[in-house]
């Protein structure tokens, strides 16, 4: 969008959030870079140029503006409705592989060359995947340093710099501040008091209905890794360097998030999955606009518009529990859940109870008696042909997943079909176009409606939802009085 000089001018002259991740505003006069609806009396039209990206702001030169802070605006919505090359990279890049892996890590993950990588990066956002995974060090920084109390050098490192002087000069060029005039001006009573906790605001673009997404959350909540508590839904978390506990509350305007971590260098991963579980970088209003043109679906979007793709925290998990829920209820997949996580689970602490295991990694699970499994032979099958193959690293389930391939790699798993393979593309993958023409939810609420119930002509009928279908998906969903619809009491 950034290449449309005349739209972006107009989106910044009605200081429009829509478009806030969009593109990113630099000011030739000032050296700063803005988000379009920065608060400020908005620069000649002569004096703006638009970058994709902070990382092209910040090559480029420019600082981030204090007012409206761009660098902690929502994420666009583009890297989540592909997966292109770019896409696949920008998602890795936000979970933290660069920092771990560097972009030959990268690179291998993608299939590609590190050439291939920055130079299609450098095309599409105006930076390359170091400056990219540079700006995202800065943003945890900056969030370190306003919310804790921890000294400089420990956030140095746990925002993942190699050295102190790196993190000094990085925050200086980025924000024009030192680190210690950034905490100076942060409100007071923002820093933690309790080592390892964190509290912050995790933004998105309104509309955002939280019935669904937080209904569906707590609905299959599994005993020990999920609960919902005093109006947050909370669980456990499997990092790269620990584990992580974290509550998530809806507001109007952001979700608030309370984050515990054993180590604070999961916390740009961790922030990362959150907003994939709640989908919150996607664009509401492009998506419900497109499903109004149907006459059905247009009276539920105007009912509850907003609606989000309920997601997960990690991919092979959810493929598990996809397995685990084929032709049984919520509450009997939930059962055979906690079973797995009471036995093979790694058990945490949570300060505040209830949580007490992680959800198990794939090859624990690998290791187990499948005659220990209640369930038909042929589903016992299944659950261990998956868990071997994600063990082994024969399947990998990531933000880097290619969706087609993937999909034709489940399909070819005995005992997995269509539904299957399509909830794990929708849920897991996020595959904003993934549908469900046989689950028996959305062909009742396609015969209440007077929508086509066979799965091929509602296939067909569902071609103009396109590329939203898994969004139409949720709308479907609604019509019913499932609990999964619905905010927890």
């Amino acid at each position: 969008m950034h290449t449309d000089t005349e739209r972006c001018v107009r989106a910044v002259r009605s200081k429009d959030a829509r478009f806030d991740g969009w593109f990113f505003t630099a000011v030739l006069t000032t050296g700063i870079y803005c988000r379009p609806s920065c608060p400020v009396v908005p620069p000649k039209p002569a004096n703006m140029v638009f970058h994709p990206s902070a990382a092209a702001c910040q090559q480029a030169g420019f600082r981030a503006c204090k007012r409206c802070r761009p660098d902690t605006s929502p994420g666009s919505p583009e890297w989540n409705r592909r997966a292109d090359l770019v896409a696949r990279a920008v998602r890795l890049i936000a979970d933290g592989v660069v920092d771990r892996e560097g972009v030959p890590g990268l690179a291998g993950r993608l299939g590609y060359s590190t050439r291939q990588v920055e130079r299609q990066l450098l095309a599409e956002l105006g930076a390359g995947p170091l400056a990219l995974a540079r700006s995202q060090r800065a943003q945890t920084a900056r969030l370190l340093i306003e919310t804790t109390v921890l000294p400089m050098a420990q956030i140095a490192f746990a925002a993942g710099f190699a050295s102190i002087r790196t993190f000094n000069d990085t925050v200086r060029e980025v924000f024009a501040l030192a680190p210690s005039e950034l905490r100076a001006r942060a409100p007071r009573g923002q820093g933690a008091s309790t080592p390892g906790v964190l509290s912050l605001r995790l933004p998105f673009r309104a509309p955002l209905n939280p019935d669904n997404l937080f209904g569906h959350l707590a609905a299959t909540a599994v005993p020990g890794v999920e609960e919902w508590r005093d109006g947050s839904y909370r669980r456990t978390l499997r990092l790269p360097y620990g584990h992580g506990i974290v509550a998530l509350t809806p507001n109007p305007d952001h979700i608030a998030c309370r984050l515990t971590l054993s180590d604070l260098r999961d916390l740009t991963v961790a922030i990362s999955r959150c907003r994939r579980l709640l989908d919150l970088d996607a664009d509401p209003v492009a998506i419900d606009d497109q499903l109004r043109t149907d006459p059905v679906l247009a009276p539920l979007v105007d009912k509850a518009p907003g609606r989000r793709v309920p997601r997960t925290v990690d991919e092979t998990e959810f493929a598990v529990r996809a397995v685990l829920g084929q032709q049984v209820s919520t509450v009997a997949a939930r059962t055979h859940a906690a079973r797995l996580v009471t036995a093979y689970g790694e058990p945490v602490e949570d300060p505040e109870g209830g949580l007490t295991h992680l959800f198990p990694a794939p090859e624990a699970l690998a290791a187990l008696d499948p005659e220990s499994l209640a369930m038909p032979r042929t589903r016992r099958t299944t659950f261990t042909t998956l868990v071997r193959r994600l063990a082994d690293g024969d399947l990998r389930l990531g933000v880097e997943s290619d969706w087609p391939q993937t999909r034709a790699q489940l399909l070819a798993l005995p005992g997995f079909g269509p539904w299957t393979a399509d909830v794990i593309a929708m849920r897991a993958l996020g595959d904003p176009d993934a549908f469900l023409p046989t689950d028996l939810g959305i062909r009742r609420a396609a015969r209440e409606l007077g929508l086509p119930s066979t799965p091929a002509a509602l296939t067909a009928r569902a071609a103009a939802w396109r590329p939203w279908r898994a969004y139409a998906v949720q709308y479907l969903w609604a019509t019913d009085s499932h609990p999964i619809n619905f905010l927890p009491v």
